[in-house]
């Protein structure tokens, strides 16, 4: 066979393959379009929902979801076991609702289902002025500072101590609002809802009726407790070495002498019927 003819058969023959490659693609994606996709209905927030609501069936509505469902996810066929069941962590509209996110049944509302067994929930107040209360929102850390005057100091003005009462703290709510004003800006809250155990619950409030207490904002990854003392007042002014501002004394003016009297002396001068007086300064001040 012809050499050339060869070489010409291999070419077609190869491209041919190619092409019927691509159109296998091409009909098996259309076919596989036309085939309906299974979806899963699962129970969805139809509304965005707040921390402590009661779950009613104003609040839930159903939608589809492809592929894998999201484990704990709540089935519409399981709707009605999850009505009456209270929000432990606010929820969007479209949200699937998840089982980890609802109080347990017979619980109530609010964020005390929130509180784990062993915990409590102690309610601070807080300076709106001088804290941080108003940037607080639920599930942040924080730590618990206090301030004042230790018991049997009898100079209040050197014995003013600031100290860390408590590291690493998660507030469960602040006040009564969890989200932002018109603004976007964080509303400010007097009351902050700590979460610690009972012996922490007796020290804060010692604290809140005896000192002036203070949040203090922490990166919610940095969990390391600090080795941190107390500070006194008097420890802010120590190794300073600025110098005390030199008093400038103003000279006094002292009055300008006054000058000495000008002592004068006359003489009687007679010409002839006519007689004068002539008054001559005197050098020695002498008449």
């Amino acid at each position: 066979m012809n050499r050339r003819l060869l070489t010409v058969l291999l070419v077609a023959f190869f491209i041919a393959a190619i092409c019927t490659f691509f159109v296998y693609r091409l009909v098996s994606g259309r076919v596989a379009a036309g085939q309906p996709v299974a979806t899963t209905n699962v129970v969805a927030a139809k509304t965005d929902i707040k921390l402590g609501t009661i779950l009613t069936g104003d609040n839930l509505t159903t939608i589809g979801i492809t592929g894998a469902v999201p484990k704990g996810v709540i089935l519409d066929k399981d709707k009605s076991n999850i009505l009456g069941r209270g929000v432990i962590s606010d929820l969007y509209a479209g949200e699937p609702i998840i089982d980890s996110r609802l109080a347990a049944p017979g619980s109530g509302g609010g964020f005390a289902p929130k509180i784990p067994l062993g915990m409590r929930a102690c309610a601070v107040k807080v300076d709106d002025v001088v804290d941080v209360s108003g940037f607080v929102t639920p599930d942040m850390r924080v730590d618990v500072l206090i301030s004042g005057i230790p018991p049997g100091v009898s100079n209040p003005t050197e014995g003013t101590v600031a100290r860390t009462l408590f590291q690493n703290i998660q507030v469960l709510s602040a006040g009564t609002e969890y989200q932002k004003d018109a603004e976007g800006k964080a509303k400010p809250v007097g009351v902050v809802n700590l979460l610690v155990t009972p012996d922490q619950a007796e020290a804060l409030s010692l604290a809140t009726n005896q000192t002036k207490i203070q949040l203090v904002l922490r990166n919610p990854l940095d969990t390391k407790i600090a080795p941190v003392t107390g500070t006194a007042t008097s420890n802010l002014y120590k190794g300073s070495n600025a110098a005390a501002p030199a008093i400038v004394k103003t000279p006094r003016r002292s009055a300008a002498p006054r000058a000495a009297a000008q002592q004068y002396y006359s003489i009687e001068v007679i010409n002839g019927s006519k007689q004068s007086q002539e008054k001559f300064a005197s050098p020695g001040g002498h008449q």
